[in-house]
């Protein structure tokens, strides 16, 4: 699949756990339940992943973790706060940048309607 055709799927299985979930949970419980129906749907993720650092040629480990990354496609930030902020974006890009993928998904459960928590950052390598 396509990054697009994965954020798809991605997107249809965190309103399934917002659904079942609510909002007001901590991002680990809307983590663990979104890798959860992502590999019920047959998907190959990674959870909490080091995410490399290269400072003057030197490679740094663990400085960042993503929280999910989806057919080591597309990576998913996931968030309970009151409302995104631009950091989170810039944060979400960082890491799309490190980890050399095209596309992001910022996934805010702390919202009444799931869809209103979602937005799409995109790496034009």
């Amino acid at each position: 699949m396509r990054e697009n055709e994965l954020s798809e799927v991605i997107i249809g299985c965190a309103m399934r756990v917002h659904t079942a979930l609510g909002l007001g949970l901590l991002e680990s419980a809307y983590e663990v339940c979104l890798d959860y129906e992502l590999n019920e749907a047959g998907l190959n993720v990674g959870k909490q992943i080091p995410l490399p650092l290269v400072y003057q040629n030197v490679q740094l480990e663990c400085v960042y973790r993503l929280d999910l990354i989806v057919e080591n496609q597309v990576i998913v930030e996931i968030k309970s706060v009151e409302s995104l902020n631009p950091i989170h974006s810039v944060q979400l890009l960082t890491y799309l940048k490190l980890a050399n993928c095209k596309l992001g998904l910022m996934i805010n459960f702390n919202v009444l309607h799931l869809k209103e928590g979602i937005k799409r950052v995109a790496n034009n390598l």
